[in-house]
């Protein structure tokens, strides 16, 4: 019981939630730069920011809960993110962005917007493993009674 306490302690959950979409959602990024000249492709994609407002209406149910310090986040799916099996695995079902120019083989690409998203959930993915990472050291640390 204390472990689990421990792993799901502090900003731990959410930067494991932000990490699992960012990986998700690079693999979604990569098939849509592979298709760029697939005639007839649509892009697809999910919205990083809806995410990032689900997970921070989970933050802030648990900080009512109990303070914020402790527990599991409560998040809902939504039509983009399913719940897969027990607590906070899910799984990105990505939607026609339809953002893109259509050309004039009926693919819908915009490669300066990809390369974009690209970065930026690149981005999100190294802070997310360097808040995880950190969190990681200091238990480590803690529970091998280290002192930095």
């Amino acid at each position: 019981m204390l472990i689990g306490n421990l792993e799901s302690a502090g900003a731990m959950p959410a930067a494991e939630m932000l990490l699992k979409f960012a990986g998700q959602r690079q693999r979604i990024i990569a098939h849509n730069i592979a298709n760029i000249d697939t005639p007839n492709f649509q892009t697809k994609d999910v919205d990083p920011q809806a995410f990032q407002e689900m997970l921070g209406d989970a933050i802030g149910k648990r900080r009512k809960k109990n303070g914020g310090a402790f527990g599991a986040l409560e998040w809902k799916e939504s039509a983009e993110v399913q719940r897969v099996g027990r607590g906070n695995d899910f799984e990105l079902r990505p939607t026609t962005s339809g953002g893109g120019i259509l050309h004039h083989d009926r693919n819908d690409r915009d490669l300066e917007r990809m390369m974009q998203d690209m970065v930026e959930n690149a981005t999100a993915y190294r802070v997310a493993a360097d808040l995880l990472r950190s969190q990681r050291n200091q238990l480590q640390n803690a529970i091998a009674q280290r002192v930095l």
